[in-house]
């Protein structure tokens, strides 16, 4: 291990407390109080995007705020690092790992892969790795994760190789399946593969990754690192690093676990090459380790970094804690795309178990939604005209692929469905209806376009 920096915090060897859960539980009147500044007749289905912050949370991020505001010098010298060094042991207890300094808190996911992207290309522009050497990627991995590997790999000279995910899918046989053949076609003539990308859960469309088997291939396959996005893992499934096996692992942290923009944490195993790794931003903390140059990186709001606690008596108010949390959202989510799907007439894109707390559900064909284009229009009518806010996914057809049909015609559009805990049943029904409205109305996405 290496030389314990006592800016990180506790020993390796201390135990720590389990969360402590409310004797008393929130009641749905109070559920309502902490989301009561969102905006009123909305449906807001689409927590998958940017997440949601309960009152309470926001008052605790004030607090922080105002503190740092009232006497700057004595918060940065008395108070911010304790506080980031707090958050950093809730998370890693929550996550399952050994020491706190595999932890950093950074902005999001996308400052996670330039973390580790940045030190591949390095190794690629250094002569470490071969030209054309490889990173394996999910060809749906979030689209700011595909610009860094622009950015820090190909430029570098090394290749990627996209894993083509089929979908709708309808088991994980299916994903392990193409993951094999896209490991054969990295390794063929003499290349390595030196990083493999996986997600947890896919952003779009959603589904739910079996990362522990995929880790297990790549170490069987000598792919030497492997990096897990997982921006909406915690707070929506069970993270243990441990289990998991990557190398490195990030999750937001404001997007299922109620913490406000924005904040994310980056788990790094220990090993001899974690030293390698820095913040994109340097400042007078380089090199001191990345948890240490992450919790400083000039002068700036730290604030969603320092409620992680305050986030924890918050969840910790619900029957079950985040576990309980995760399981009625996943139940939830499940129950209200199969009701859209029955009045739809179509079709979920996941098997209930590829699921987490977003759903994908798929639209009657009659829309013709048949472009991205149509996806945003259908977006942005859903939002102006009804109050509703989901994501819309385009499905391309692929060659070989046997294609989904509704009584109508072939579906092409998806929407993706969240469940939060301030979401109820009138909010899906909103959805469902204003679909079922257009349909009747004979409306066509490109009808769209003028109104």
């Amino acid at each position: 291990m290496q030389h314990e920096d006592p800016r990180n915090g506790e020993s390796a060897h201390r135990s720590s407390k389990k969360p402590k859960l409310s004797s008393k539980f929130i009641t749905e009147s109070d559920t309502r109080d902490e989301f009561s500044h969102h905006q009123p007749r909305v449906a807001r289905i689409n927590n998958g995007s940017f997440g949601s912050c309960p009152g309470s949370v926001l008052t605790a991020q004030r607090h922080w705020q105002l503190q740092f505001l009232c006497q700057p010098d004595a918060f940065y010298f008395n108070t911010l690092r304790d506080g980031i060094t707090a958050s950093r042991k809730i998370i890693k207890d929550l996550i399952n790992a050994d020491h706190v300094d595999e932890v950093s808190l950074v902005d999001n996911a996308t400052t996670a892969a330039a973390i580790v992207l940045q030190r591949i290309g390095l190794s690629f522009a250094e002569g470490k790795f071969q030209k054309n050497d490889t990173v394996l990627m999910l060809h749906c991995a979030f689209q700011a994760v595909k610009k860094s590997i622009q950015a820090y790999v190909t430029r570098a000279g090394g290749s990627v190789i996209e894993v083509r995910l089929p979908f709708p899918v309808n088991s994980e046989e299916e994903i392990i399946s193409e993951f094999k053949k896209s490991i054969e076609e990295g390794k063929s003539n003499g290349r390595k593969i030196r990083l493999a990308i996986i997600d947890h859960i896919t952003s779009m469309p959603s589904v739910v990754i079996p990362v522990k088997e995929l880790v297990r291939i790549c170490r069987a396959e000598g792919i030497e690192q492997v990096f897990v996005d997982a921006a909406h893992a915690i707070g929506s499934v069970k993270v243990d690093v441990k289990e998991v096996g990557a190398d490195f692992y990030v999750s937001n942290l404001h997007k299922w676990f109620f913490c406000p923009p924005s904040v994310a944490f980056l788990y790094c195993k220990n090993s001899t090459s974690s030293s390698d790794l820095h913040h994109p931003v340097v400042s007078h903390e380089y090199g001191n380790g990345l948890p240490i140059e992450s919790s400083w990186i000039g002068t700036r709001d730290y604030s969603s970094q320092l409620v992680v606690p305050s986030v924890l008596d918050f969840v910790n108010r619900f029957e079950g804690g985040i576990d309980g949390i995760m399981k009625r959202n996943h139940d939830e989510v499940v129950k209200m795309g199969k009701m859209l799907a029955e009045s739809w007439g179509t079709n979920l894109g996941t098997p209930p178990e590829m699921s987490a707390a977003m759903i994908m559900v798929g639209l009657p064909s009659r829309l013709c939604l048949n472009s991205e284009e149509d996806a945003v229009t259908l977006r942005s009518h859903l939002r102006d005209h009804y109050g509703v806010e989901v994501p819309i996914f385009h499905q391309v057809s692929k060659d070989g692929e046997e294609e989904v049909r509704d009584k109508d015609g072939f579906i092409t559009g998806y929407v993706r469905i969240s469940h939060q805990v301030y979401n109820k049943l009138e909010d899906y029904e909103k959805l469902r209806d204003a679909i079922n409205q257009l349909v009747e109305d004979g409306k066509t996405c490109k009808m769209l376009y003028t109104e």
